[in-house]
């Protein structure tokens, strides 16, 4: 089977899907994007893994590592390798051996172990997108002037009150934490993320 190198891209709510999140990966040698809708849970478990964040208590995904480890076993890759009726199929590959799984647990575990992140070459062609400003790249290397770049947006806040909400957010995300309210902490996380790139 063709396989086709991903990265994650970033997640982001889907108001549509009743609360799901949206992931998107990446073509890591080109410019498509694959969509799949996960559940909250999954969802949460990918960003605080993603954010260096670490529970009290292991979630699911953190347990499955330690099972599959503490029985000499190591996940390699994960394939999501079909796509049926609108739901995406997916492979855990540990120690040579293929177990049919979910592609977002797939993933949960993938970005746990550091492991790479594959989509069947058929799945790609069928579901995957061009973002437009990949299309329209094209056009301007063809004699198109290039646009200019924007000019930096200036930040509504004082750089002092913005600290101070930075570390407001942080007591808040550590909080959150430790009282196991992972839908407030990646609530938190964002809003510090968006602070973080006004900067």
């Amino acid at each position: 089977m063709e396989r086709v190198l991903v990265d994650i891209l970033g997640l982001s709510t889907n108001p549509a899907s009743g609360g799901a999140y949206a992931l998107i990966l990446r073509e890591v040698e080109g410019s498509r994007r694959l969509p799949i809708i996960i559940g909250q849970a999954e969802a949460q478990s990918i960003a605080l893994e993603m954010e260096g964040i670490k529970p009290p208590r292991p979630l699911t995904h953190d347990l499955m590592k330690n099972i599959i480890t503490a029985f000499g076993s190591e996940l390699t890759d994960v394939t999501i390798d079909d796509l049926r009726d609108g739901t995406f199929y997916a492979k855990l590959n540990i120690d040579n051996q293929l177990i049919d799984s979910r592609p977002s647990d797939a993933i949960a575990l993938a970005v746990r172990y550091g492991a790479q992140i594959y989509v069947s070459a058929g799945v790609m062609d069928e579901a995957s997108f061009v973002p437009e400003e990949e299309e329209e790249e094209p056009q301007q290397k063809e004699g198109a002037s290039p646009k200019p770049p924007k000019a930096p947006t200036p930040s509504k806040d004082p750089p002092a009150n913005k600290m101070t909400r930075l570390e407001q957010l942080h007591q808040e995300l550590k909080q959150a934490i430790e009282k196991e309210d992972y839908e407030k902490a990646a609530a938190l996380r964002d809003e510090i993320r968006r602070l973080e790139i006004r900067d």
